[in-house]
């Protein structure tokens, strides 16, 4: 389901339950098209993301770690000093649409009341996120600027007027009580999930759909009845079968394995976890990205030249031949040929032309093969070595491209930092002592029984975790023969079940990411070692059992959150 004006009223519905009365706390701008609100309601402190994003806009409570920028951007500087401190007062839809106010009530800097409002549109991308000054109708501020040449019905730019978008001139499906949908079920013109969503507000093609098949399948009325009461009281359900599906009540037309979550938020924390942390990740990573490729492709053609040079080396014995031929036969040789015939006594006397340099004496060639040959062993064992070394950095640039399709954007900077220790990336201040920066902490997971499970989610996270953070008596666990994250068990005789689910976790952020029964190590921390001089991530072990595990983005959104019996 996409984020429709059904979805938006229940999302609304929830969002208005959990933070009106709630003080803003903390504003953050992790993203470009996204803002964080810290809203402290009902005793606890809610991270509410608004998203303007093309293709993931939307409203919700996140869970998900974000990193906040090293420097605010204008808009955020512009919220903190409106916002902070401000009470949410209000939070409702407009009619059906896809859009949201936020009422704040706050003071200006002369202690008079003030009331803003934050206005959320989600349009795809046409999203954006304006505060308003409601006592006097200017906008303050957007977090996308839109001038007239881009918008002809409004100016979407600070100190213009507020213009909402444009009315849609269709029925609220949540106050109508004409039961126009008789009327269109008697339609032949057109199919009823384009009429439905011709006559009624906030229906995405996947809820017209969804409320055509419930009409017609049994009586209209206590159809129509159930499916709108259902946003009032949602059931928040991701399906997953050819394809992944949300939908904030389980919808009959989409088929596949369904996932129940408690709230909206959760589920959208389930569903947009990987899907946007990837997009976010290659946008932010794009420079990262691009000096890997490179680096790798200059490495595999490296590989195709010592493998060809190796191919070469098999000529050597044929050159000693030629040379020891020529030794033999010196007295038929005569200086100035370019070419001689002589028996070859290692093939039954049959008959080889060798070829010869007329510049040189027939000695003089003889030595020439000697030496070729010489050349080509000698470089039998260069070759391999430079092949084995040429592998392992293959292998290890290969693992960091896996671990940026696993990581979120908070981690990319301890890659760039490792890529930067490693000479593959120059720094980005020069003739500056670099400053010490913090790493990333390792992300933190619960068991079904509470226990912490700790992922890395890259090479200097996972030396930092598994060398330093771990106990020896620690379970490590690890997908067999792959990239991947080290992934530890605050534990050191975890259940069975704890051990099946940080498995999972690790076959979940390793380069099999979108397999199945993916085989994953586990062992002691203290069997772990890291030989001397090897590269970041890399360690050693003996004795590890092996398990299998099957990734489940659903259930690694679950493991996010600790047990409810675990709180204290």
């Amino acid at each position: 389901m996409s984020f429709d004006g059904l979805f938006t009223h229940a999302m609304q519905r929830e969002l208005a339950t959990l933070l009106v009365g709630g003080r803003v706390n903390k504003i953050t701008q992790p993203y470009a098209n996204e803002v964080i609100l810290g809203i402290r309601a009902n005793r606890k402190n809610w991270p509410l993301l608004l998203s303007a994003h093309p293709q993931y806009a939307r409203v919700q409570v996140t869970q998900i770690p974000y990193t906040n920028p090293d420097v605010p951007t204008n808009f955020t500087m512009t919220l903190r000093k409106y916002l902070a401190s401000a009470t949410l007062q209000r939070l409702v839809q407009v009619e059906t649409d896809r859009v949201l106010h936020l009422d704040f009530s706050t003071r200006d800097e002369l202690g008079d009341d003030l009331t803003l409002r934050l206005v959320v549109e989600l349009m795809g991308r046409h999203s954006n996120i304006t505060l308003v000054n409601l006592n006097t109708g200017k906008i303050i501020d957007l977090i996308r600027h839109v001038g007239t040449d881009q918008n002809r019905y409004r100016l979407l730019m600070p100190g213009a007027t507020y213009v909402a978008p444009p009315r849609q001139d269709k029925v609220d499906p949540f106050t109508d009580t004409s039961r126009g949908y008789r009327e269109l079920m008697k339609a032949t013109d057109l199919p009823l999930p384009k009429l439905l969503q011709r006559h009624y507000q906030g229906l995405a093609v996947d809820s017209a759909q969804e409320l055509a098949q419930r009409l017609t399948g049994g009586p209209a009325d206590r159809a129509w009845a159930d499916f709108i009461a259902g946003f009032d009281q949602p059931h928040p359900t991701i399906t997953t079968g050819k394809r992944v599906s949300f939908s904030a009540v389980p919808y009959l037309t989409l088929d596949g394995q369904p996932q129940h979550f408690e709230t909206l938020s959760a589920m959208l924390d389930g569903f947009y976890a990987q899907k946007a942390e990837h997009d976010r990740v290659q946008n932010q990573g794009g420079n990262i990205i691009h000096v890997l490729k490179t680096v790798i492709d200059k490495d595999v053609k490296k590989q195709q030249k010592l493998a060809q040079t190796l191919q070469e080396t098999a000529k050597a014995d044929d050159y000693r031949i030629r040379g020891e031929i020529l030794t033999t036969y010196l007295r038929e040789v005569e200086r100035g040929m370019t070419t001689v015939t002589l028996p070859n006594y290692y093939a039954e006397m049959a008959p080889i032309e060798i070829t010869l340099s007329n510049q040189l004496t027939p000695s003089q060639n003889a030595q020439k093969y000697f030496a070729k040959y010489q050349k080509l062993r000698n470089a039998v064992a260069y070759v391999h070595e430079q092949m084995a070394e040429n592998q392992r950095e293959l292998d290890y640039l290969n693992g960091i491209m896996a671990q940026i399709e696993i990581a979120s954007p908070k981690d990319l900077e301890d890659i760039r930092t490792e890529l930067e220790d490693g000479g593959y990336l120059k720094r980005q201040k020069k003739g500056k002592k670099p400053l010490k920066r913090k790493l990333a902490q390792p992300e933190e997971f619960y068991a079904s029984d509470g226990t912490k499970i700790w992922v890395g989610k890259n090479n200097l996270q996972n030396d930092q975790l598994t060398l330093r953070k771990a106990k020896k008596t620690d379970i490590w666990l690890h997908a067999k023969d792959i990239p991947g994250s080290h992934v530890i068990i605050d534990d050191a005789v975890p259940s069975e079940q704890t051990l099946a689910e940080a498995a999972m976790l690790a076959a979940y952020f390793s380069k099999s990411r979108n397999g199945a029964n993916v085989q994953v190590d586990w062992i002691q921390v203290k069997k772990i070692r890291k030989p001397n001089g090897a590269k970041p991530g890399f360690v050693v072990y003996e004795g590890q059992r092996t398990v299998t595990a099957t990734p489940d983005p659903a259930q690694v959104a679950q493991l996010r959150h600790r047990p409810v019996t675990d709180r204290a």
